[in-house]
């Protein structure tokens, strides 16, 4: 199936659901992990149903849960369509959907040479290369963040690490303003809606992140 562009998921109208770097998340406020343990038994049987399985992080009380087709490469149709499904099972149940409480984190490495320095990064963290991609590792069982290699100079000194914080659109100011107030500043907004880069105090850099103005 073909991937939908940001814009078409945004169109969609997934109430309590986000677009963070081509995956649909969403946080289902259970209450107790009874209640989230029900739920996630009706979630897995719909994707048996539909051959379309979610990733679904169950809690005391709140259940995560991604969707994306691994094989497509993004998120597609069907996606939205087992997002909006979810949503009706949660909510037949008295629950409802808080997916911009969700952030999704990769970490980054500046480098000149990503080839010399990601066969390291793989063997320590126990990685593998994502398919289609040379220039990110990713945790074989999706628990941990993904490390990509940013293409650098190699003068010094320069940050070699840095945080991609992907958010919800709306979520962006809030946390813009948030940062400011700890003392942060914002570097470059060069390329919002796309990405803003902030600094701590110490000028240590994140980015944060959305789906807007993305191909």
């Amino acid at each position: 199936m073909a991937t939908l562009t940001g814009q078409q998921i945004a169109d969609a109208g997934l109430a309590g659901w986000v677009n963070l770097g081509g995956c649909l998340h969403t946080r289902v406020r259970t209450g107790d992990f009874a209640a989230g343990l029900a739920l996630v038994v009706q979630i897995g049987a719909e994707a048996e149903q539909r051959d379309h399985h979610p990733d679904v992080d169950l809690r005391y009380g709140h259940v995560d849960v991604t969707v994306v087709s691994h094989d497509a490469g993004g998120v597609t149709q069907r996606d939205v369509d087992l997002a909006r499904r979810i949503g009706e099972l949660a909510a037949q149940r008295g629950h409802t959907l808080h997916g911009t409480e969700v952030t999704r984190l990769d970490i980054a490495l500046d480098t000149p040479d990503r080839t010399e320095v990601a066969p390291f990064w793989r063997a320590v963290l126990a990685y593998e290369d994502r398919p289609g991609f040379d220039d990110e590792v990713r945790d074989p069982a999706g628990a941990l963040p993904p490390v990509w290699f940013q293409e650098s100079g190699d003068a010094e000194p320069r940050q070699r690490w840095h945080f991609d914080v992907w958010l919800d659109p709306e979520q962006v100011q809030p946390r813009i303003d948030a940062a400011l107030a700890a003392g942060g500043q914002v570097v470059d907004d060069d390329a919002a809606p796309r990405f803003w880069v902030l600094a701590d105090p110490e000028g240590n850099r994140v980015c944060l992140c959305t789906w807007q103005d993305r191909g």
